[in-house]
């Protein structure tokens, strides 16, 4: 474990244990599995500004993407003038080129003390006992590959996780699916399905007509990503402690009920705008 996480770590894993020393008067064995998961949703909830931000700077790097776009156009083989532009248009926009993945890198280290506290085996120089406790008989220290192996009653427990982040990555691909459809639609921007990887803003949809024979798509790469990536977690999950299995699908679960509520957010915003100008 690196020395910088040392200490959230123990202090995170002092608040889990306690988690559950309450709840095992009410749920008895399922104490730990579920304290897993109500930290780990406490934790997201505390984080929700960060996620709105980042939803609305991507949102609003979407809005721009024509704009963008055509001053590429307009300033083709001008580095120096495009760079000027494209400031210039972010700033009168009220946003920077950083406004959705800033939000998203304050939160990776609060991901990663939670990822390291599900998986590691000691803790402050001593056993995490988190991984002691057990889920339907399959402790959550174990793997996949482990114990009595995946023909088992061990095997099931990780069988039904694996069948859980196989429905929240159909369902997040799904969604993604679902936004780039839409934002293929004439005169409209690409909407972002999830947070953007860091570098300049989309450039906007691809211009209609059949691409070159032998040539992809402009952008088909990065959506086939964007579809598939999600179901990677299971493959993740393979190779995971139980526990942090747990972490994993709860947090997936809870990155895709977000996503779908931002944006239902954003949309009545942007509806109720539309009416006041009106």
């Amino acid at each position: 474990m690196p020395v910088f996480f040392g200490v959230p770590v123990d202090a995170a894993y002092h608040i889990v244990s306690a988690f559950v020393g309450i709840l095992t008067l009410l749920l008895g064995g399922m104490a730990a599995a579920t304290a897993i998961v109500l930290f780990t949703m406490a934790v997201r909830l505390l984080l929700v500004p960060l996620s709105y931000r980042a939803s609305r700077g991507m949102d609003a790097q979407a809005r721009m993407a024509p704009q963008v776009q055509a001053l590429q156009k307009k300033h083709a083989g001008q580095p120096e003038a495009l760079r000027r532009e494209v400031a210039a248009l972010y700033r009168a926009e009220g946003t920077t080129t950083f406004a959705g993945c800033l939000p998203v890198l304050a939160q990776w280290p609060v991901f990663s003390i939670m990822y390291l506290l599900f998986r590691s085996p000691h803790v402050g120089g001593t056993p995490n006992t988190l991984l002691s406790h057990d889920l339907f008989g399959a402790p959550l220290g174990s793997h996949w590959l482990g114990g009595a192996g995946p023909f088992s009653a061990h095997g099931a427990v990780f069988a039904g996780l694996f069948v859980l982040l196989a429905v929240i990555g159909w369902q997040s691909a799904r969604m993604t699916r679902r936004l780039t459809t839409a934002g293929t639609q004439p005169g409209t921007p690409v909407q972002p399905a999830g947070p953007a990887p860091a570098g300049p803003a989309p450039a906007g949809p691809a211009p209609a007509g059949p691409a070159p024979s032998g040539v992809a798509p402009a952008g088909a790469a990065p959506v086939a990503v964007a579809r598939f990536a999600p179901y990677l977690t299971v493959v993740v999950a393979a190779f995971l402690p139980l526990a942090a299995g747990l972490y994993l699908a709860t947090t997936t679960a809870w990155t895709l009920a977000e996503r779908a509520i931002l944006r239902r957010v954003r949309d009545s915003k942007r509806s109720a705008l539309g009416i006041l100008r009106r």
